[in-house]
């Protein structure tokens, strides 16, 4: 590959040849970065999460490595939230924040969640003081939020331009309430999945 070839098809060559020990050298002598960089990083997960035993091993553990190293917390967050979209877990409680059951309902009420709709996708304790997968929980609030608002997005164009001249149908107002309603839920949902991806100040009482 010629040595300024883009980060993502520099992997990519590798990756379908199958040599994955190259492309995690190649992501190692790249500067990270938020975009193109992560992207073939994920690229590697996806592949590590199609394989079992060694062959896994030999791309998860060094990526695992090269995660913990970086200095972006946001870079490495997201890079462990990609991860694990493809069943790899690249954080063994360094990274994201551990949240409670509790934690998680007081965040949830505060936020106007329904927990319900989470347990249907995600295993949830019944432990208050259980530690929550906050990977997995705030993955699902994120594709909440993003089915709310796709739904209030097609609701919106499904309305004639309100400012328009002549009489303004009462079907289109509800559909713009419903609308409007749908953009706050996935508002909600939003608010809830950054807040988990956030450490937790713990309140230290002295006796």
């Amino acid at each position: 590959m010629a040595a300024g070839a883009r980060i993502t098809d520099a992997v990519a060559h590798f990756r379908t040849r199958g040599n994955f020990r190259s492309a995690i050298k190649l992501v190692r002598t790249r500067t990270p970065e938020r975009l193109r960089w992560r992207a073939a990083v994920a690229g590697l997960t996806l592949d590590a999460g199609r394989l079992r035993g060694r062959d896994r091993m030999h791309i998860e553990e060094p990526l695992r490595e090269l995660v913990l190293d970086m200095a972006d917390n946001f870079l490495q967050r997201e890079i462990v939230l990609d991860a694990r979209l493809h069943r790899v877990d690249l954080d063994r409680g360094e990274i994201l924040p551990r949240w409670t059951f509790g934690d998680l309902r007081r965040l949830s009420f505060l936020a106007q969640t329904d927990l319900t709709l989470l347990q249907r996708y995600v295993s949830l304790p019944g432990n208050y003081d259980a530690i929550i997968d906050t990977a997995a929980v705030v993955l699902a609030g994120r594709s909440f939020a993003n089915v709310f608002r796709q739904r209030a997005q097609r609701l919106w164009l499904s309305v004639p331009d309100q400012d328009a001249p002549g009489p303004k149908q009462e079907q289109h107002r509800f559909v713009l309430v419903r609308a409007d309603q749908e953009a706050e839920l996935a508002r909600r949902w939003g608010a809830l999945s950054k807040t988990l991806t956030v450490k937790p100040v713990r309140t230290v009482v002295i006796p």
